[in-house]
């Protein structure tokens, strides 16, 4: 699968997680969390369905043939396709007739390989490309191969949505995706904020999702994409890398499964203060618990083997 630094030793990663320990952090503010419903846990089974197919390959997304993942969101149209699983992460677009949308899915990667990149001491950020991004201030940096992984697939990927949009009518953007496909899907949502007509809603809900790029590209982005849920599963360690003493900074949006039927609301950017939310119930690495990165996201595991 696509890496994107050289894997960070056992030891390497020990010594992030004393320094994070060490180093200060982000103020946190005391804002307490929100109980969310069942019915609205219910009603992100679409969502995770879609991020869970675009592990399946172009060859099985095409025509909307991969097994479980596609047969719960039937009626869906897949437009075009991309990627090779390797050098680029698969992705589709389509429209979902329902909901009057056009879904943009981007493929996760391996979680033990992804987790020991993500803790390497040594990892670059960059500014976003002015051509993606135009009117993007030069203080807001992101991960460099996020960002450079992104680009490869954005001229193909928004060349699709505007047809659709044009096609169909399509009133709403969703982008969805899981774990490495998280942090392109939350790219890709503020990229299409700056490229498609603001008649045009967002929307991002993203699984087990990375710190994508520093405070100033966090609050870009809750400006830009107040539409936006960032799913944690319980002990995954993923969210909280790369660390937050490494300058990077989660925007809004967390939701925190406790457990089967059991989620919260976390409030802020990546500095809510309660036990319930991930900075607090998984402080460093070795709290977590790498399966959860898989699910169940209320009942649905998402990644490779996960494509039947």
């Amino acid at each position: 699968m696509f890496r994107f630094l050289s894997t960070a030793s056992a030891a390497w990663a020990s010594l992030i997680v004393l320094q994070a320990a060490a180093l200060p952090t982000h103020p946190h503010q005391a804002r307490s969390v929100t109980q969310v419903s069942t019915s609205e846990m219910s009603s992100w089974a679409p969502y995770t369905q879609f991020a869970r197919a675009a592990y399946c390959g172009s060859s099985k997304v095409a025509n909307w043939a991969c097994g479980d993942a596609c047969n719960a969101v039937p009626g869906f149209q897949v437009s075009a396709t991309g990627g090779d699983g390797d050098a680029t992460q698969y992705y589709y677009v389509g429209y979902w007739p329902s909901q009057k949308a056009v879904v943009v899915a981007h493929e996760g990667t391996d979680p033990t390989a992804f987790e020991s990149d993500l803790t390497d001491i040594d990892i670059p950020m960059t500014t976003l490309d002015s051509t993606l991004f135009p009117g993007v201030s030069s203080s807001v940096l992101v991960h460099e191969g996020f960002a450079n992984q992104q680009a490869k697939t954005a001229a193909a990927i928004l060349t699709a949505t505007k047809n659709l949009i044009s096609k169909n009518g399509a009133t709403t953007v969703i982008t969805v995706g899981h774990s490495l496909g998280g942090a392109l899907a939350e790219l890709d949502a503020l990229f299409f904020t700056l490229n498609l007509p603001s008649s045009i809603h967002v929307k991002s809900v993203t699984y087990g999702t990375p710190r994508v790029g520093n405070p100033t590209y966090a609050t870009l982005f809750d400006s830009k994409v107040p539409d936006f849920k960032r799913i944690n599963n319980e002990q995954d360690p993923i969210p909280i890398v790369p660390g937050r003493f490494l300058g990077f900074q989660h925007p809004h949006g967390e939701i925190h499964i406790l457990g089967a039927g059991n989620a919260v609301s976390c409030p802020g950017d990546d500095d809510a203060t309660d036990s319930q939310c991930t900075i607090s119930s998984v402080p460093n690495i070795t709290k977590g618990n790498i399966i959860d990165h898989l699910g169940p996201y209320e009942g649905i595991y998402i990644g490779t083997i996960f494509c039947t």
